[in-house]
């Protein structure tokens, strides 16, 4: 059961295709979102480390989706 004080981690939201400018910027809106993914798959792997016979927990998945 999850403590109230320790909640699971949520995703970060996926970028829609139309965020993305097409221009090359040095700080993508995918790159943004590819960090916040590494953090929240460490913030997950971190709570499910404190909380391994939890029912709510996610299973892990290394999987993201590419840009186009």
């Amino acid at each position: 059961m999850s403590l109230p004080n320790d909640p699971l981690p949520q995703p970060p939201p996926e970028p829609d295709p139309g965020d993305c400018c097409g221009e090359g910027c040095v700080r993508c809106i995918y790159d943004v979102y590819e960090e916040a993914l590494e953090r929240y798959r460490d913030a997950l792997a971190a709570w499910q480390a404190r909380h391994p016979d939890d029912p709510a927990s996610p299973p892990a998945s290394s999987s993201s989706r590419e840009p186009a």
